[in-house]
């Protein structure tokens, strides 16, 4: 191969590079694709997520201060699930997700910590059910920019109030 050639092959490949990062992101479509789960037609469809709100007075944050609840919601209840579900990444096997959480609460609470901190779930879960650590210290190692306390509250606050609908 002569030197124009390779010159000429090299310029090509670099300019079909340039066409993919240049229309790539116009061309693919990011949404989630369609769920493949079939549901059965003896379950009621699952109820929507309620609204996330924050503690905004003084007694919810100190109702909600961290630490296991008590609840006669089973972590394997599938309405738990697919209360969870959404906060939860694209495929994730909730029987797995709640593999070795005792209190549903712990489950709710690590699953609304990861979604609104960004933490990756299963780090959170090795940190706390692992490693034995409380939800604000394992927020905190993972993001110490992040008020880890007032993170930890909130999800506990989220998590109660998907219990307080299940449990009714």
């Amino acid at each position: 191969m002569t030197l124009g050639k390779a010159s000429a092959f090299a310029a090509s490949l670099l300019a079909v590079f340039a066409l993919g990062i240049w229309v790539g992101p116009h061309v693919v479509h990011r949404s989630a694709p369609p769920s493949t789960e079939v549901a059965s037609t003896d379950e009621a469809p699952a109820p929507a997520a309620p609204a996330r709100t924050k503690a905004t007075t003084p007694a919810e944050t100190a109702a909600a201060d961290e630490g296991p609840m008590t609840t006669n919601v089973p972590v394997s209840t599938p309405e738990l699930h697919a209360r969870l579900k959404p906060l939860m990444n694209y495929g994730t096997n909730m029987t797995l997700a709640a593999d070795g959480f005792a209190d549903a609460g712990e489950f709710a609470a690590v699953a609304h910590a990861a979604h609104n901190t960004t933490v990756p779930f299963v780090v959170l879960k090795h940190r706390v059910l692992d490693e034995k650590k409380t939800l604000a210290a394992a927020i905190h190692e993972f993001k110490p920019d992040l008020d880890a306390k007032l993170e930890a509250r909130r999800a506990w606050i989220e998590a109660r109030a998907d219990l307080a609908g299940l449990e009714g």
